[in-house]
């Protein structure tokens, strides 16, 4: 079913104008371990839907392989492709890049600088609390009306922006593709492997969640992990 008072977003070869995600608090639950803990969280910025195929090559000059059209979300990157596009597209806009990094392969060297006023990745707390929008429920709405999943994706990733956001204006928090954030996972049971959170074009219901974590090396690439970017203040 269609929400008529929603108006999709077009988007567009360049960076759209960053949602404001006022300051709050968000409660993240560790289903694995059952834990759970709060979370205090900033004012900050965040992209309204994934990172495009046609804005990572406007950005880098080139987008991996895949058949998919310019205005779906980016995948087969790595974490690491994805802390690069951030600081390629902060110097581009004449900001401050965010990021820090060396050679090492697990990527335990890269250093975020939160003061800078660049694009970088949300962290797990501000990515779930932008994905609740207030909510406490599981999803922000039906999942065939907010996401592309299993049940109705065809088997492949769809255009940014073609669902019901959230309340705040967020598209495909759930479903179309996971999200890397900076997180590391549990760095004393998984070393260097990173969160990413949302869900996939692929995935059941449970999987499809805001309170859903998955984790994998900083180097994977797959076809349905993709990334949105934040700012801080």
């Amino acid at each position: 079913m269609t929400n008529p008072g929603v108006t999709r977003r077009q988007p567009k070869d360049g960076p759209e104008p960053l949602t404001a995600i006022p300051a709050g608090e968000v409660v993240l639950r560790d289903e694995a371990a059952k834990t759970s803990r709060r979370a205090e969280v900033a004012a900050f910025r965040l992209a309204p839907y994934p990172v495009t195929r046609e804005l990572y090559r406007a950005v880098l000059g080139e987008a991996p392989e895949s058949p998919a059209g310019p205005r779906t979300p980016v995948t087969d990157v790595s974490w690491l492709d994805a802390v690069r596009f951030c600081d390629r597209l902060s110097r581009a806009s004449g900001l401050e890049p965010c990021y820090t990094a060396g050679d090492d392969p697990d990527a335990l060297d890269v250093v975020c600088d939160w003061s800078a006023d660049g694009y970088r990745l949300p962290s797990e707390a501000e990515w779930e609390y932008a994905c609740r929008a207030g909510s406490a429920d599981v999803r922000h709405g039906e999942l065939d009306e907010i996401a592309w999943y299993r049940d109705n994706s065809d088997g492949r990733v769809h255009d940014v922006a073609a669902r019901t956001p959230n309340a705040w204006g967020l598209y495909d928090m759930i479903g179309n593709v996971w999200e890397w954030c900076w997180d590391v996972y549990d760095p004393r049971v998984y070393g260097p492997y990173r969160t990413f959170r949302g869900g996939g074009w692929q995935d059941p219901p449970r999987g499809c969640r805001a309170s859903c974590r998955r984790k994998s090396h900083p180097t994977l690439r797959i076809d349905d992990l993709g990334f949105r970017v934040a700012r801080s203040g």
